[in-house]
């Protein structure tokens, strides 16, 4: 409470609602909504008595009234749901459910903040991986496919609807040759890894991602790596997908166990493949677009988020490949 704020007393009745999603077992969701408020809440029964300022008061009221309103459509309250709604409430940032914006949106919660699809293309993304088991998102640089990829990813692990997280990329040189670097294997890949590990040190906290790694509740690794592995409770991102040649693509696919997920991202615009012709990316969308449970999603220029420049830039390539396809 901030100095010189009055503190003051009020109680509240509350009816009609399952109080034990609401509290929290042994109240642990009180707990954590005192150290966002900076209050003292007392829970009698279905009365809840609230001390501190006015101002704090009137906060934690507003969370109390989204935190009803979820259970009331049947959803069942995390830890992360009240670190959401309670951020949210007090960074003054509208929770509305009924345009996708808000709570709804929230993919995951870091100690940086909520991550919420911004544009069109990241939303319609979000929307699929709740509906498909198997997402192809399809589209330029800069459109944070990896990264709103690996935040679904950690969420489902968070959620516990998973076990593994398994990041993957193809090393496939872009005009360099593997074999004149220096290192062992690992070492060699690493560069090809690291937008991977990038969005992870974003999202986590760098003593749990580095426990999840010693523990390979998350891996990152090049595609070859998979050969022969089944992945079961797993949730899999393909990333840089444009990459792969069609055995890949397929050796990859059939790497998914039960009860597995999987996202696979790339740009059919920047393949460094000897062939482009010969992606596994490009003809995939020919083979799978007609099975349940498996989603392509297209991003556009409009949905770059990276320097306004990235967008025109984007624009004037594919200008330029036209022309030259139809100067042909």
């Amino acid at each position: 409470m901030s100095e010189g704020a009055i503190e003051i007393r009020k109680n509240i009745s509350l009816h009609g609602v399952d109080l034990l999603n609401l509290f929290g077992t042994n109240d642990v969701h009180l707990r954590l909504l005192e150290g966002y408020f900076k209050l003292n809440i007392i829970a009698r029964g279905n009365a809840l008595t609230l001390i501190g300022s006015e101002e704090e008061i009137s906060l934690f009221e507003k969370v109390l009234q989204e935190l009803t309103s979820l259970i009331e459509r049947n959803q069942q309250l995390n830890k992360n749901d009240i670190m959401t709604v309670a951020e949210m409430v007090k960074s003054g940032a509208p929770v509305n459910r009924e345009n996708n914006t808000g709570l709804n949106s929230v993919i995951l919660y870091t100690k940086d903040g909520a991550i919420s699809p911004k544009s069109d293309g990241q939303k319609a993304l979000f929307k699929s991986s709740k509906n498909n088991d198997i997402v192809f998102v399809i589209g330029p640089a800069g459109t944070g496919k990896t990264y709103i990829a690996v935040a679904i990813a950690l969420a489902h692990l968070r959620d516990k609807t998973i076990s593994k997280i398994v990041l993957a990329r193809p090393a496939v040189e872009a005009g360099e040759s593997l074999g004149f670097l220096p290192g062992d294997m690992l070492e060699k890949v690493d560069p090809y890894l690291r937008p991977l590990y990038d969005a992870l040190f974003d999202m986590v906290l760098p003593s749990k991602l580095k426990k999840y790694m010693e523990t390979e509740v998350i891996e990152v690794v090049p595609l070859a790596f998979m050969r022969g592995r089944t992945l079961n409770n797993a949730f899999v991102i393909l990333d840089e997908a444009q990459n792969t040649n069609p055995n890949q693509m397929k050796m990859f696919l059939t790497r998914l166990g039960i009860n597995s997920k999987a996202i696979i991202t790339g740009d059919v615009t920047q393949i460094d493949l000897p062939d482009k012709r010969s992606s596994g990316l490009v003809q995939i969308q020919g083979i799978l677009h007609d099975i349940e449970g498996i989603d392509f999603v297209r991003l556009t220029d409009s949905d770059v988020l990276r320097h306004r420049l990235v967008r025109e830039i984007i624009k004037a390539y594919d200008l330029y490949d036209n022309n030259s396809a139809g100067s042909r």
